[in-house]
């Protein structure tokens, strides 16, 4: 019999963190004044949540436990133990600070599958991001987490600052032999950062070209690390390139991959605040007034799976693959229906 497939819980069981990254919708603007915290009690209750709503849908929950910086949480450890225990799929995205052999080791016996760190560019370019001494304890901590066997993914944040080292960055990942490498665009939080790091749309498509170049270089000398091509604007290029197909059997109007922000995806907050996608304003209720399998089938939630109101996508053959990234649209301006701001596509 196959597994069911997975629904993600990217659930941040607290605000507690080591670094103030510039890109962070967390601490952006100064927000977030001050650390939330997870009560145990609760923390029990969602698991419960997410279990039932998976269920309901016949899929199976899969914890991103995160933060903030989840082990700077004190009921850590306990959390890890009842997933393992109830036999739960679970990973860490996390910081590198305090990971060591004993950690990691931990983690693994306990049934963490993936840890993710971020790399936002070479040493000068991400330490200024995050902070002096990030990047060498990133490098430190990769090879702990292998050591331990568990697997190392790594997450870019991309925007008109670092995109340039994107390619080297690539090649950093190759050598390593990391498990997974990803990259998404910035969300902008505040009309000061989007003129940041805005990139228009061919420049960006530029950036994906020279990304793919090395990621073609490496696959094609079997590299171990697999390049997970996260931003949907991936398919727009591959479809331009002839590879991707739309399927003869496609019906119009069907989703078929794509943002998965109010199908196959939850954000849970410290506070307990449920949002449909942590890269936007998109809370849809509490999990103390409310479970996880009431807010999934509410009219909130609905409102983020109304698919036709895409105003340029609705229209496009890559409808049910693409759709962009609604989070930057609606940083941009207000709206995840709108445009997506890098998107080339018509652009005439």
């Amino acid at each position: 019999m196959a597994p069911k497939p997975a629904f993600a819980f990217q659930w941040h069981i607290t605000d507690e963190c080591d670094q103030r990254c510039k890109h962070c919708y967390i601490f952006a603007n100064g927000d977030c004044a001050g650390f939330t915290r997870m009560p145990w009690s609760q923390m029990k209750e969602v698991i419960d949540q997410a279990e039932e709503l998976c269920e309901k849908l016949t899929r199976q929950p899969y914890f991103y436990v995160t933060g903030g910086d989840p082990i700077l949480h004190p009921d850590f450890w306990r959390l890890a133990e009842l997933l393992h225990e109830r036999g739960f799929m679970w990973c860490v995205m996390g910081n590198p600070f305090h990971l060591d052999d004993e950690t990691c080791h931990r983690m693994k016996e306990l049934g963490c599958r993936k840890y993710q760190l971020s790399l936002d560019g070479l040493e000068a370019t991400h330490d200024y991001f995050r902070k002096p001494g990030s990047f060498a304890d990133t490098l430190r901590a990769i090879e702990c987490l292998k050591r331990a066997g568990i697997w190392v993914a790594i997450m870019n944040t991309v925007s008109s600052t670092n995109a340039h080292e994107l390619p080297k960055l690539i090649d950093l990942a190759a050598s390593l032999e990391v498990d997974v490498f990803a990259f998404g665009r910035y969300c902008p939080t505040s009309g000061q950062a989007r003129d940041e790091f805005h990139m228009e749309p061919l420049e960006y498509r530029n950036v994906l070209l020279a990304a793919q170049e090395r990621i073609d270089y490496h696959q094609s000398r079997g590299c171990k690390t697999f390049f997970q091509l996260k931003d949907h604007l991936w398919t727009l290029l591959l479809w331009e390139q002839g590879r991707f197909t739309i399927p003869k059997d496609a019906k119009p109007g069907m989703i078929y991959d794509g943002c998965h922000c109010g199908t196959g995806h939850m954000t849970v907050l410290p506070t307990g605040n449920v949002y449909a996608c942590r890269r936007m304003e998109s809370r849809i209720g509490n999990v103390a007034e409310s479970t996880l399998e009431s807010l999934f089938f509410s009219p909130a939630m609905e409102a983020k799976r109304e698919f036709k109101k895409f105003k340029k996508c609705s229209t496009c053959e890559l409808f049910g693959w693409c759709r962009g990234c609604p989070a930057v649209s609606f940083g941009y301006t207000g709206d995840m229906y709108d445009a997506d701001p890098q998107c080339w596509k018509d652009l005439g």
